[in-house]
């Protein structure tokens, strides 16, 4: 209330202060029109008296009175100069132009007049003065004066006009001003009357607030019991999916081992009792068969778990593809037709090749099976470029988008969500071990990539693989595949090797295998007396050592024996896939549990080879 009134208060001396500099303007202009009226006029009377003037000199040849004829009609140029400034309507200052003109052209006529005369050329004189009695000059300067005096009358009416209404105006606003603080002031009084009642009412409301707030807290103090109860539970909720996800998951692997166990046990079993050695062998290659699927699924829960090492290197996505194509025809029969689109400029990625390989023939296999052997078979290669948070787990950049189409029955949402949960699959017990997606989720993961799916029931499946784009000065030619030489007998047969193995049962059959391939093992149980059988045996030329061992690890080993024994290579077993992650195995050859003796040999070999070509010890496996 007390701005609003002060606002009214500085809107009335506003609106005052306007109307006396209208009226002071209105009074100004109505005495400049006044001016202009009486200059007029006294122009006109100049120009007169100056004219007789002229006559009498022309009748009396004297010089004075020609002179005060000249004073006169200069008096007058002045006096229409004053005019000139004081006119400000554009209308009248044109008439001021054609005023001036109208001067000049009759002070042409009046000169040549009182020159005839001063030459005493009389006759023409008093010829020329009765001519320009009733010259164009004159009567236009009379009419110009006329029609200037009446627009100025007009002018002065209208600004008095204006400057009545100006100040009209404002007295209305003034009082309407009075008026609106009159309301005010009673408005103020009516507010002094609220808050008096008001403050009445909130001595009221104050003491039920207060007993609102005892029982807010009571209520507070409740809410956060219940809160602490539901956290609780919650917890042992989590715990409980938790424990229902883990049974799941050692149920699966439980499962998978004790059918690939069976296979093994009882082809060694069936094995004993034959009697042929054919049948020995066909049940020794069962066995064998049986454990290596063994170690594929560990391999692919390797994966799962983003340990298992990649060996990346450029590749281009249609050239993957393209060398893929008869092996997927080959694995998905005729009843599937396989469509390859490519949509790369040259773009590459950088990723393991097998395990690429693998992704896209596992995505392939799904779509077969989800169309039940019959159906169409899309794979796609295209760039893309990704925004942020537009993909769950990769950032914003350029990526290989490869997706994998088929024309199968498609997939619910609730199964969709569950697609790369570890052994979670739809086909049939023994047709699938659940974890191919889970691979592939592993896999992109490793490659900070990401996988989407598209897919509803009737409309088929779109699986969408994300790989970074990798940066390369040339794409990479396609080379064939170079193949390893055969180890030379001369050169790695017969070998003195130190086998470091904490493992008694590892430690026997690392032994028995290198035996097996010709050479002589010296058994380590603990790695800190490796050093000491160096020293005493000084034809050792290999150490093979597990990496994990208590006391110290295989690395650490390396580290404290190499500056001694440059000359003895080395080579790393490890059944950890992380294990070749890690640092200090940096120049050395690294090979993974359980191994083959063809492995063994190649691995011993390649140590052997990377050691002479260093000159160092410079192989771990």
């Amino acid at each position: 209330m007390a701005l609003t009134g002060a606002a009214t208060l500085v809107l009335l001396i506003v609106t005052l202060g306007h109307a006396n500099r209208e009226r002071d303007r209105a009074l100004d202009l109505q005495s400049r029109s006044y001016d202009v009226m009486i200059l007029a006029r006294t122009v006109e009377g100049t120009i007169a008296r100056s004219e007789a003037s002229l006559g009498r000199y022309v009748i009396s040849g004297d010089n004075k009175i020609g002179q005060i004829y000249s004073e006169e009609w200069s008096l007058a140029a002045a006096q229409l100069d004053r005019l000139d400034m004081l006119v400000e309507d554009s209308r009248q200052q044109r008439l001021v132009d054609q005023l001036r003109a109208a001067y000049e052209a009759r002070g042409r006529e009046l000169s040549a007049i009182a020159l005839s005369t001063t030459y005493h050329r009389d006759r023409q004189a008093y010829a020329l003065y009765h001519q320009a009695r009733r010259a164009e000059a004159l009567l236009q300067i009379n009419r110009t004066l006329n029609v200037l005096i009446a627009g100025e009358r007009r002018l002065l009416e209208q600004r008095t006009a204006a400057a009545r209404d100006t100040v009209l105006h404002s007295n209305r606003i003034a009082s309407g001003l009075g008026l609106f603080g009159l309301a005010l002031a009673l408005g103020a009084i009516l507010l002094a009357w609220m808050i008096v009642h008001a403050v009445g009412e909130r001595a009221e409301a104050r003491a039920e607030a207060h007993a609102e707030r005892a029982r807010a807290e009571e209520l507070a103090d409740a809410v956060d019991a219940a809160t602490e109860e539901l956290k609780l539970q919650e917890a042992k909720l989590r715990q409980v999916q938790k424990m229902d996800a883990l049974g799941q998951l050692t149920g699966g692997i439980a499962h998978d081992f004790n059918n690939m166990l069976a296979v093994v046990l009882g082809g060694l079993e069936l094995a004993r009792r034959a009697d042929g050695v054919e049948d020995v062998r066909r049940h020794l290659d069962s066995a064998t068969e049986g454990a290596h699927r063994a170690a594929a699924l560990t391999r692919r829960l390797l994966m799962f778990s983003r340990e298992e090492a990649l060996t990346p290197e450029p590749l281009v996505p249609r050239q993957l593809v393209a060398g893929m194509r008869d092996l997927l025809d080959r694995t998905l029969g005729d009843g599937v037709k396989v469509t390859v689109e490519d949509r790369t400029t040259g773009w590459m990625l950088f990723g393991d090749r097998t395990q690429m390989e693998n992704a896209i023939l596992n995505l392939a296999v799904n779509a077969r099976d989800a169309m039940d052997g019959r159906g169409e078979l899309t794979i796609r290669t295209a760039e893309a470029h990704v925004m942020a948070n537009e993909l769950p787990r990769a950032a914003a950049g350029d990526y290989i988008l490869l997706s994998v189409t088929d024309t199968g029955a498609g997939m619910s949402p609730e199964v969709a969500e569950r697609v790369f949960e570890p052994f979670f699959t739809t086909k049939p017990a023994g047709k699938g071990t659940g974890l191919g997606l889970s691979q592939i989720f592993g896999l992109v993961g490793q490659m900070d990539g990401d996988v989407t799916i598209r897919t509803a029931p009737g409309a088929g499946t779109t699986v969408h693989l994300y790989f970074p784009r990798h940066h390369a000065a040339t794409a990479p030619a396609p080379v064939a595949e170079p193949v390893a030489p055969a180890p030379d007998a001369e050169d790695t047969g017969g070998m003195r090797i130190l086998v470091v193995e904490d493992d008694p049962r590892v430690l026997s059959a690392t032994m028995a295998a290198l035996t097996e391939l010709g050479h002589d093992p010296l058994p380590c149980g603990d790695p800190r007396e490796a050093e000491g059988m160096l020293a005493r045996q000084a034809d050792i030329r290999l150490i093979v050592s597990d990496v994990l061992m208590p006391h110290q690890t295989g690395p650490e080993m390396i580290a404290t024996l190499r500056p001694r024994y440059p000359e003895v290579a080395v080579l790393f077993v490890t059944g950890f896939a992380g294990d070749a992650q890690a640092t200090g195995f940096e120049g050395y050859e690294v090979l993974r549990k359980p191994f083959t003796l063809v492995g063994l040999e190649r691995a011993v070999a390649a140590a052997l080879a990377r050691n002479v070509g260093d000159g160092s010890v410079s192989a771990a496996a």
